[in-house]
């Protein structure tokens, strides 16, 4: 029998150990060493999902910045591998942070990051299993501005993206817009060889209607979505986001900006692959909510579900979880033609859980607002609500009461980082969600310990950390305000641990 590998271990331990730890989630091995935690490098190769992310080696001070690295052969269970990248004394930089993973001309994976402090690197795979990469000798390709010189105030060198079009290499790097430092936008660069880079101009303008001076694009993400484009990234303030457009010639034209967090929320940094059945996956760093303003011993680093982003016939963004996770499912209960009336709240008796996926059928009448309770204390003194209200065009995650602790502080903007704003702690997460008349309310929730995520009729997402500190804080509920609401089917399914064991090994 094969040796499981010290990261898988060191997962299983976490979630023995820490009663808000996932089971079903990805986790980083290295816990608290996990800030920041972005996934990057995401690639289907030789038929195994890659995913690399950032954690921090204390065994290297000065130069803790790494990516640590996972694969898995089906989204589920992962095999934990030894670092990726670190930063060494003999390189230029003295820390590994955002890239992306790609395959070079020579139909070798590569991955571009940003080397700390010095600019765009490059390593190459020298194995099929990615376990050895080589650093390009010329890192960094792309030097950061030195002070004074004029490229500072033209463009700027962070978490590049990197891709190959049309026999060349381009390259992103996101950023705010110079020299004001003011809205976001990104860099764009192309090279022949990977190590000669020209700067083009900038890949893309802000709109004012859209997004706000305080934000930037940050682990920015491109890619070809049916018939148009995405630029997928995140606002240090705001969190996770994405816009959709159109391409020309090295020129991305948004048409669309779509939010992926909400004021309260913890979804920050996606990273996506393309894999052998033409999905775009991706997955986003969920953020550890038990902090004020220094980080607690036990924050663990998790990443949401593997999220599959795809176009409907008209061409809006579908975001759904991976079907794989079905797999993931033990015996179902059921419920049908449950009469919410209103006013009133109905414990499902025979329905509990914090392991647990549910999916609903609801049909909310104009002027209704359908609810539902998860990680319900019995005397109800514990409980996150979530409120559907069509009228409104609103989903609202509201956790002023999911937990007796003190320590959860749900940090907006995600980072404060202009003079004279300080973050504020926001219980109530607002996104927006439209139904059409008489169009049914389908909602797939998941719940994992201290993540929740919630698919709504295939059209929005919301992402939220919870930590009840009663165990007994499993229930679940329903209820309705304005007209009586009916749910005509409601299945929910325990999930198994992909982790038992202390494998989970794929």
């Amino acid at each position: 029998m094969a040796a499981i590998p010290a990261g898988n271990r060191q997962v299983a331990e976490l979630i023995r150990r820490d009663p808000h730890a996932p089971h079903y989630h990805f986790l980083a091995p290295e816990g608290a060493l996990a800030r920041p935690f972005d996934p990057n490098g995401a690639l289907f190769w030789k038929g195994r999902y890659h995913l690399f992310y950032i954690f921090q080696d204390p065994a290297r001070p000065g130069r803790e910045h790494c990516w640590g690295h996972a694969s898995s052969a089906d989204l589920l269970h992962w095999t934990y591998h030894p670092t990726a990248l670190a930063a060494e004394t003999s390189d230029p930089d003295w820390g590994i942070f955002s890239g992306n993973a790609f395959v070079n001309l020579d139909g070798v994976p590569t991955i571009s990051y940003h080397g700390c402090g010095v600019g765009t690197c490059l390593a190459t795979a020298q194995d099929d299993e990615l376990l050895v990469w080589r650093k390009h000798p010329a890192n960094p390709v792309i030097p950061e501005p030195r002070a004074g010189e004029l490229t500072g105030k033209v463009y700027n060198v962070f978490d590049p993206h990197m891709w190959v079009e049309n026999g060349r290499y381009y390259v992103i790097l996101g950023g705010r817009v110079k020299p004001y430092d003011i809205r976001d936008t990104a860099y764009l660069f192309t090279s022949t060889d990977l190590e000669h880079w020209e700067y083009l101009r900038p890949f893309y303008n802000a709109n004012p209607h859209w997004t706000g001076e305080e934000e930037d694009c940050a682990c920015p993400d491109f890619f070809q979505l049916g018939n148009r484009h995405v630029l997928m990234c995140i606002s240090h303030p705001r969190g996770a986001r994405f816009y959709l457009g159109q391409y020309h010639n090295g020129t991305f034209i948004p048409e669309e900006h779509h939010r992926m967090n909400w004021p309260g929320g913890p979804c920050f940094a996606p990273e996506s692959l393309l894999d052998d059945h033409n999905r775009r996956i991706f997955w986003t760093w969920a953020l550890d909510q038990r902090r004020g303003d220094s980080w607690v011993p036990n924050e663990l680093g998790v990443m949401t579900l593997p999220r599959v982003l795809s176009l409907d016939q008209a061409g809006r963004p579908q975001i759904d979880p991976v079907e794989e996770l079905a797999q993931l499912r033990q015996r179902p209960q059921y419920c049908q033609d449950l009469v919410v009336e209103d006013g009133t709240e109905m414990p499902l008796a025979d329905i509990a859980g914090d392991v647990l996926e549910l999916d609903l059928d609801v049909r909310i009448p104009a002027g209704g607002v359908f609810g539902l309770v998860v990680r319900r204390s019995p005397d109800g003194v514990e409980q996150t609500v979530i409120t559907v209200d069509p009228a409104a065009k609103c989903i609202a995650i509201d956790t002023s009461r999911s937990t007796l602790a003190d320590n959860v502080w749900q940090g907006y903007p995600i980072i404060a980082w202009q003079s004279g704003i300080t973050q504020q702690d926001v219980r109530v997460q607002r996104a927006p969600f439209e139904l059409a008349p008489d169009e049914p309310l389908r909602l797939r929730v998941f719940l994992d310990k201290s993540m929740l995520e919630l698919f709504a009729n295939r059209r929005q997402c919301v992402t939220q950390r919870l930590y009840p500190s009663r165990p007994e804080s499993t229930g679940i509920a329903l209820f309705s305000r304005g007209t009586a609401a009916r749910v005509c089917t409601l299945t929910a399914w325990p999930m198994t641990s992909p982790y038992a064991g202390g494998a989970g090994l794929a």
